[in-house]
Protein backbone atom coordinates (compact mmCIF):
# COMPACT_ATOMS: atom_id res chain seq x y z
CA UNK A 1 0.00 0.00 0.00
CA UNK A 2 1.59 3.54 -0.96
CA UNK A 3 1.24 5.90 1.82
CA UNK A 4 2.54 8.91 2.70
CA UNK A 5 2.42 9.52 6.85
CA UNK A 6 2.72 12.85 8.94
CA UNK A 7 3.69 13.01 12.75
CA UNK A 8 5.55 15.78 14.92
CA UNK A 9 2.05 17.55 15.15
CA UNK A 10 1.52 19.08 18.52
CA UNK A 11 0.50 21.75 20.84
CA UNK A 12 2.75 24.46 21.36
CA UNK A 13 3.44 27.98 23.02
CA UNK A 14 3.51 31.06 20.55
CA UNK A 15 7.93 31.19 19.86
CA UNK A 16 8.20 27.56 20.55
CA UNK A 17 9.47 24.74 17.79
CA UNK A 18 8.27 21.75 15.86
CA UNK A 19 9.37 19.33 13.77
CA UNK A 20 7.20 17.40 11.09
CA UNK A 21 8.00 14.25 9.72
CA UNK A 22 6.51 13.07 6.04
CA UNK A 23 7.57 9.04 5.96
CA UNK A 24 6.86 7.01 2.82
CA UNK A 25 5.61 3.19 2.89
CA UNK A 26 5.06 1.52 0.41
CA UNK A 27 7.82 3.20 -2.55
CA UNK A 28 10.72 5.51 -2.05
CA UNK A 29 10.10 9.54 -2.20
CA UNK A 30 13.93 9.50 -4.52
CA UNK A 31 11.97 10.38 -7.51
CA UNK A 32 9.15 12.49 -6.11
CA UNK A 33 9.01 16.65 -5.09
CA UNK A 34 7.32 16.81 -1.55
CA UNK A 35 5.40 19.69 -0.47
CA UNK A 36 3.79 20.81 2.62
CA UNK A 37 0.80 22.12 2.65
CA UNK A 38 -2.04 23.54 5.66
CA UNK A 39 -5.42 23.66 6.26
CA UNK A 40 -6.67 26.10 9.05
CA UNK A 41 -10.37 26.16 10.14
CA UNK A 42 -12.39 28.19 7.64
CA UNK A 43 -9.59 28.52 5.66
CA UNK A 44 -8.31 26.85 1.87
CA UNK A 45 -5.34 24.84 2.47
CA UNK A 46 -2.66 26.49 1.29
CA UNK A 47 1.19 25.37 0.52
CA UNK A 48 3.75 26.27 3.10
CA UNK A 49 7.37 24.59 1.90
CA UNK A 50 8.65 22.41 -1.02
CA UNK A 51 11.68 20.36 -1.84
CA UNK A 52 12.62 18.70 -4.88
CA UNK A 53 13.34 15.44 -5.53
CA UNK A 54 17.33 15.72 -4.83
CA UNK A 55 16.59 18.57 -2.69
CA UNK A 56 18.44 21.47 -4.25
CA UNK A 57 15.62 23.63 -4.32
CA UNK A 58 13.38 24.81 -1.83
CA UNK A 59 10.58 27.17 -1.75
CA UNK A 60 8.72 28.85 0.72
CA UNK A 61 5.48 30.75 1.60
CA UNK A 62 6.01 34.20 2.54
CA UNK A 63 4.20 34.16 5.38
CA UNK A 64 6.65 31.28 6.94
CA UNK A 65 10.21 32.39 5.65
CA UNK A 66 13.03 32.63 8.00
CA UNK A 67 10.77 30.90 10.00
CA UNK A 68 10.53 26.94 8.60
CA UNK A 69 13.15 25.33 7.14
CA UNK A 70 12.41 21.61 4.86
CA UNK A 71 15.11 18.76 4.57
CA UNK A 72 14.72 15.37 3.55
CA UNK A 73 16.65 12.38 3.88
CA UNK A 74 15.69 9.41 1.28
CA UNK A 75 17.96 6.93 3.67
CA UNK A 76 15.00 7.32 5.75
CA UNK A 77 12.28 7.93 3.30
CA UNK A 78 11.74 10.89 4.87
CA UNK A 79 10.92 14.67 5.03
CA UNK A 80 11.48 17.03 7.84
CA UNK A 81 9.58 20.50 8.53
CA UNK A 82 11.21 22.50 10.92
CA UNK A 83 8.92 24.77 12.24
CA UNK A 84 10.50 27.59 14.73
CA UNK A 85 8.96 31.05 15.98
CA UNK A 86 5.71 29.64 15.55
CA UNK A 87 2.69 31.78 15.88
CA UNK A 88 -1.39 31.35 16.65
CA UNK A 89 -1.62 31.82 12.89
CA UNK A 90 0.46 29.10 12.08
CA UNK A 91 -2.39 27.21 13.80
CA UNK A 92 -3.76 24.03 10.97
CA UNK A 93 -3.83 20.40 9.87
CA UNK A 94 -0.61 20.19 8.20
CA UNK A 95 -0.55 17.74 5.18
CA UNK A 96 2.76 16.18 2.94
CA UNK A 97 2.34 15.54 -0.39
CA UNK A 98 4.62 13.87 -3.13
CA UNK A 99 5.00 14.86 -6.59
CA UNK A 100 7.00 12.64 -9.05
CA UNK A 101 9.43 14.51 -11.07
CA UNK A 102 11.88 16.99 -9.68
CA UNK A 103 10.74 20.41 -9.85
CA UNK A 104 7.91 21.48 -6.78
CA UNK A 105 5.34 23.67 -6.35
CA UNK A 106 3.16 25.40 -3.71
CA UNK A 107 -0.27 26.32 -5.61
CA UNK A 108 -0.51 23.35 -8.05
CA UNK A 109 -1.91 20.64 -5.59
CA UNK A 110 -3.27 18.68 -8.80
CA UNK A 111 0.65 18.16 -9.93
CA UNK A 112 0.90 15.89 -6.34
CA UNK A 113 0.15 12.66 -6.73
CA UNK A 114 0.29 11.52 -2.95
CA UNK A 115 -1.07 13.18 0.00
CA UNK A 116 -0.99 12.06 3.80
CA UNK A 117 -3.70 12.09 6.45
CA UNK A 118 -2.55 15.26 7.97
CA UNK A 119 -1.34 16.17 11.43
CA UNK A 120 -2.64 19.02 13.52
CA UNK A 121 -0.33 21.95 14.97
CA UNK A 122 -2.05 24.12 17.57
CA UNK A 123 0.07 27.39 18.78
CA UNK A 124 -1.25 28.37 21.71
CA UNK A 125 -0.63 30.17 25.12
Amino acid sequence: QLQLVESGGNLVQPGGSLRLSCTASGFTLDYYAIGWFRQAPGKEREGVSCISNRGDSTNYADSVKGRFTISRDDAKNTVYLQMNSLKPEDTAVYYCAADYGWQCTLVAEYEYDYWGQGTQVTVSS
